[in-house]
């Protein structure tokens, strides 16, 4: 069962949400804990499946890969084998940042970065082997608001 957060802990999650190489130290002190019943409670946060990881940030574009697409993804077989077949697939290739199932017309939204309209292109085939029957892309532009911390609030 999880713990109820409290406003230590939506303190603890925020802070770490800005800036997840925060110093335990450092955590400790602005929420006012001692450095060990700090870490005690961001493990128990890791545990409960609050936290479920901490990472870098990474610039598609510094990195080499400028072209950043959404597509929507119609599966022409929706029998839990090809579901699983297709979760594997997409799994597996490097330039689908995240993929979601949906509800709608569409079956799944997956957020792309290639190199290169080749890449896209090919990744696209690679999406129709793996069950895609219509794949559906719309090239990313600008982010008007990038992601966000979760709002946290104690319950």
């Amino acid at each position: 069962m999880k713990t109820p957060l409290d406003e230590i802990d939506c303190a603890l999650i925020a802070l770490l949400q800005e800036r997840g190489d925060t110093p335990n130290l450092e955590l400790a002190r602005t929420v006012g804990l001692s450095p060990a019943a700090t870490s005690r409670r961001v493990t128990r946060l890791r545990a409960e499946g609050v936290i479920e990881a901490v990472r870098a940030v990474v610039s598609p574009d510094a990195v080499g890969l400028p072209l950043q697409a959404f597509v929507l993804v119609a599966l022409t077989d929706h029998s839990a084998e090809a579901d699983a077949r297709f979760a594997r697939a997409v799994a597996d290739m490097p330039g689908v940042l995240r993929a979601d199932t949906i509800s709608g017309d569409q079956d799944a939204l997956l957020h792309v970065a290639t190199a290169s309209p080749q890449d896209l292109h090919r990744l696209v085939l690679g999406l129709k082997r793996a069950g895609a029957g219509r794949a559906l892309t719309m090239l990313r532009l600008q982010a008007i608001k990038p992601s966000a911390p979760v709002p946290v609030t104690t319950v």
